[in-house]
């Protein structure tokens, strides 16, 4: 397989979008943390409780999400080092790790989005119970 500096590249435009799209997640669920942490303060809620939990797995998946997206973004640049240079198994290798990082970090994503519906299941099933 030979690799053009185009190859790589095809990948900077999808990781950027996926980067806007993590760190909006991200600082929606910052701003959420700080409003239930101040709730809990107050109120000592378990369903509160719960949702912190909820978000803190959210949170660990949304920096995995971004670490592995960024270390994909990195073997992209190396990649296409490479075939500049002519390295030509390394530029493959990179290129392949590459893709494979950025399938993990969208596996995160998904991961991430099934946990989010479980925050609304948590708030349904308080409302259930009143």
């Amino acid at each position: 397989m030979t690799l053009e500096i185009s190859t790589p590249a095809l990948l900077f435009p999808a990781v950027s979008l996926l980067f806007l799209a993590y760190t909006n997640r991200f600082l929606h669920l910052a701003a959420l943390v700080r409003n239930l942490h101040r709730d809990w303060v107050e109120l000592r809620d378990e369903a509160l409780r719960a949702q912190i939990d909820n978000l803190r797995r959210r949170l660990k998946l949304i920096r995995w999400m971004q670490l592995l997206g960024a270390v994909s973004l990195l073997l992209c640049v190396i990649s296409m080092v490479a075939v500049i240079f002519g390295f030509r198994p390394l530029d493959t290798i990179c290129f392949i790790a590459a893709l494979v990082l950025m399938g993990g970090s969208l596996v995160c994503l998904a991961l991430e989005i099934w946990c989010s519906g479980g925050a609304l299941q948590i708030l349904m099933k308080r409302v259930e119970e009143e």
